[in-house]
């Protein structure tokens, strides 16, 4: 299962507005603000009540989604929510699925810093190492195992990972 990142999605839906939208990118960030305060409450929710919030998103979706907009961007944006409306709303039947992709985010950080304090990888061997120690140690520390421990573990059993 997958969910668009709605934090993306915010930011996509003011350059539209700011590019000229008025009919579908000021309804889409409205909802999408909504879908973003449930968000934040969905791991207290009951199920029963999610999944009433998550009908309501959809109906609201289905009455901007039938707006034409006029702009390029507008009509940009109307394109791409018809193509992922399904992963639109994800997190309220799966509450462990977060609404936006800011732990991959915080998770590319280190290589991105990397790359520009360095200059980049001499060799495609230096940045697969690079990658794969960084897969190994932010594994661990999302398990809570400390680095030493995890990439010991990779070396001897060939895993990191816990069974289970």
């Amino acid at each position: 299962m997958w969910q668009v990142c709605l934090a993306h999605q915010l930011r996509d839906c003011q350059y539209a507005i700011d590019a000229g939208d008025t009919i579908f990118a000021p309804r889409m960030k409205a909802l999408l603000l909504r879908a973003v305060v449930l968000a934040r409450r969905r791991a207290t929710l009951a199920e029963s009540t999610r999944l009433s919030y998550l009908r309501k998103l959809d109906h609201s979706l289905d009455a901007i989604m039938v707006l034409i907009p006029t702009s390029p961007d507008g009509k940009r944006l109307r394109k791409r929510y018809g193509a992922v409306r399904g992963s639109l709303f994800t997190f309220p039947e799966h509450p462990d699925v977060p609404p936006d992709n800011n732990g991959s985010e915080r998770e590319l950080r280190p290589t991105a810093t990397y790359r520009k304090v360095t200059g980049g990888f001499r060799s495609r061997w230096g940045a697969n190492l690079f990658a794969n120690v960084r897969s190994v140690v932010g594994t661990a520390a999302r398990q809570g195992t400390d680095a030493f421990h995890a990439i010991h573990a990779v070396v001897c059993r060939g895993s990191v990972l816990k069974p289970g």
